[in-house]
């Protein structure tokens, strides 16, 4: 876990946010080790407990703004292999945000081995109904713009 995820007593700071994620055996392939598109289902889970963090769920948005948040680019770096049954620490910084997008650096880190897996994703907004890009509501930009 880095140092910036363990400074607060919870899973998040302003920083950084970190989530956990056990390897199972359905996770790994026939050599043991975790599948490579496995650690995109991981760095879901982390974005989606990072924007619960930040007080926002995902069926909230779509029901009041008729918005959900879809990942139009994955930036993805390989290090080091995870094993079945390794605890990880996933974690999701902010990068950077536009009009209708936000990016975000994420990792998938080992307490022994350091960094697995290195990845930028670049979400973005869009209209629940129509699939095209929207604005970021007010109150999530806001709460964004307070973290980064």
């Amino acid at each position: 876990m880095s140092d910036k995820a363990t400074q607060d007593s919870g899973l998040g700071t302003q920083d950084c946010f970190a989530w956990p994620v056990r390897v199972y055996y359905e996770d790994t392939d026939s050599g043991g080790v975790v599948y490579y598109a496995n650690y995109l289902k991981f760095m879901e889970r982390a974005r989606t407990e990072w924007l619960r963090d930040q007080g926002f769920e995902q069926t909230e948005l779509l029901r009041d703004h008729s918005i959900i948040f879809v990942v139009r680019e994955v930036h993805i770096e390989y290090l080091r292999p995870a094993m079945f049954n390794d605890l990880l620490t996933v974690t999701v910084n902010f990068h950077q945000a536009g009009r209708s997008w936000i990016e975000l650096d994420q990792t998938a880190e080992h307490p022994e081995n350091g960094v697995l897996v290195r990845a930028r994703v670049k979400v973005v907004c869009v209209n629940g109904q129509t699939f095209k890009p929207v604005q970021i509501p007010a109150p999530v930009r806001e709460r964004i713009e307070r973290i980064s």
